[in-house]
């Protein structure tokens, strides 16, 4: 995958976030989720673009992992809003939490690769 294709996919991913947190209700239970959710989901779009500044392999796998962090949370969170169904559309929520675990295996597999680039790079 191309570095601009996954960062449109991660900003589309975030404009979901944004959309779900805004459905949420007006209640505590609401508001701490959307905050939450805001916080962990957007995150990933823009630590992407601060691991593509990397200074060094290494500065970059730990900003990717930091990215598979926040999907991690976000899923979760996911997870809590779909079963507490106080969401206003469940198509956006199971397309959410289906993206995110597209994004866990993107980031789980340039975690793996960068790592055998730092270690291939490091033999040299």
């Amino acid at each position: 995958m191309r570095k601009i294709d996954l960062e449109d996919r991660l900003i589309e991913f975030s404009v979901m976030i944004i959309k779900i947190a805004d459905s949420l209700p007006n209640t505590l239970a609401g508001k701490t989720l959307s905050g939450q959710i805001i916080r962990s989901g957007i995150s990933v779009a823009l630590n992407y673009g601060e691991a593509l500044g990397a200074e060094s392999r290494k500065d970059f796998i730990h900003k990717i992992k930091i990215i598979l962090k926040e999907l991690k949370e976000t899923y979760i969170n996911l997870k809590i809003i779909h079963k507490s169904k106080t969401f206003k559309n469940e198509n956006l929520i199971i397309n959410a939490k289906k993206e995110n675990n597209e994004l866990i295996s993107i980031f789980v597999s340039s975690i793996k690769t960068a790592k055998q680039n730092l270690k291939s790079s490091n033999q040299k």
